[in-house]
């Protein structure tokens, strides 16, 4: 009758949509599983690693505290203190230039920046932030170098000191720990043709010998 007619229709369907779904799946044959080659950091630093430290003068209070931070930490990731070189610079503004010239020196795996901008009446605040995270992100990438934006941006001094070995933690270390871990990951990369090895130069590049400069 009509039902019969109708189950073999449904059930010849109910087949061929089966045998769809099956060929769109991949066979055993097709599908191999391949596994992908892991890179990852390390907490503890290796053997003769080298770090720069650009810390800011401005605001010296917090920023000692994080270069305190940054300082244990390092120790605790197996890097001698004697291999840390430390550099102060009058503000935040100026971190991104004395980073450079570190990481682009070739005598450091990694570089931390470290500062705290402090919000007040007006725009400044804006200005030196947005300067110096760029910059420090333009260090990093223009040297091939990991530069470490340990920089406190925070509405109150309150804020920072919580931040700089206070309730927070320290920032500081906390930098220093992911230098480490970018240090140890881009040398992994480099030792297996994965990276290109850091760009070694002048600041300004190539041509930023003075005497190459056109005369005023």
């Amino acid at each position: 009758g009509r039902s019969g007619v109708a189950g073999r229709r449904c059930a010849a369907g109910a087949a061929a949509a089966r045998a769809s779904a099956a060929a769109r799946r991949p066979s055993a044959r097709r599908c191999v599983s391949v596994s992908a080659k892991k890179y990852e950091g390390t907490l503890m630093a290796e053997p003769g690693m080298k770090f720069g430290v650009v810390v800011s003068r401005f605001n010296s209070l917090v920023t000692k505290a994080l270069l305190e931070g940054a300082m244990e930490d390092f120790e605790s990731r197996g890097v001698r203190r004697d291999n840390v070189d430390v550099a102060w610079v009058p503000g935040s503004f100026e971190l991104p230039m004395v980073s450079k010239a570190m990481a682009k020196s070739g005598a450091y795996d990694g570089v931390v920046a470290i500062g705290a901008v402090i919000q007040g009446a007006t725009t400044h605040y804006d200005a030196v932030v947005s300067g110096a995270t760029s910059g420090c992100l333009h260090a990093s990438t223009d040297s091939g170098v990991p530069v470490v934006f340990g920089v406190l941006t925070c509405d109150t001094l309150e804020q920072a000191l919580d931040r700089a070995g206070g309730k927070i933690g320290n920032k500081g270390g906390e930098a220093a720990f992911t230098a480490v871990e970018m240090a140890t990951l881009m040398r992994k990369l480099r030792m297996d043709g994965k990276a290109a090895m850091p760009e070694k130069g002048a600041v300004y590049g190539a041509d930023s010998d003075p005497n190459n400069f056109p005369s005023a």
